[in-house]
């Protein structure tokens, strides 16, 4: 039966699963678990805190999954629903008594690190500069792959407002990441 499940697509799965199949909901939270991580992640920053924004979004897919109508696919319902644990987790960091004194890094063996790695860890440090509305829209974008609707369902703002978010948010990433010219004047085809 294992295997038939894992065949299946997302709305079955839902439908097993809202009727109380348990093996259908545990192949649903294990087919999206990446994503809704690395939502969290990506909107939080820091490794711990994504897995608890991760642990308790995926709590709460398991919880209200009867409750799931179909209107949007499944997968921008638990967007929603990560972005939302995202968003509770940086609000629970942001009461957290923070420390008065940091103690040094301890000093990391240099290891050769695949561009590509450095790239991501990169990208990472400028997102956790990028304010936390614009960061969510950006993330949703480029990471997740959503359209301006389904982020404005997601995130229950307009779409204009999901488009400036988006635009914002770039344009922070991109100063963050050293891109002296994110949006400002480029040479168009009329100021050439």
């Amino acid at each position: 039966m294992g295997r038939r499940l894992r065949e299946e697509d997302d709305r079955a799965l839902v439908t097993r699963a809202s009727a109380g199949n348990r093996a259908a909901l545990e192949v649903l939270l294990d087919r999206h678990a990446d994503r809704i991580h690395a939502v969290c992640r990506r909107i939080v920053g820091n490794s711990d805190d994504a897995l608890d924004a991760a642990q308790e979004a995926m709590i709460a897919i398991a919880r209200s999954v009867g409750r799931f109508d179909g209107r949007a696919a499944f997968t921008t319902w638990i967007y929603r629903i990560a972005t939302n644990a995202a968003l509770d987790e940086l609000r629970r960091r942001a009461r957290r008594p923070q420390p008065m004194e940091t103690l040094p890094e301890p000093a990391m063996a240099a290891t050769p690190l695949d561009d590509r790695v450095g790239a991501r860890l990169d990208i990472d440090a400028a997102l956790a500069l990028v304010p936390d509305d614009f960061r969510v829209a950006v993330v949703l974008r480029d990471l997740c792959d959503l359209d301006y609707a389904e982020i404005a369902a997601v995130l229950d703002v307009p779409a204009g407002t999901v488009r400036s978010r988006i635009a914002r948010g770039r344009a922070a990433l991109a100063q963050a990441l050293g891109n002296q010219d994110a949006g400002g004047d480029r040479p168009t085809e009329r100021t050439r």
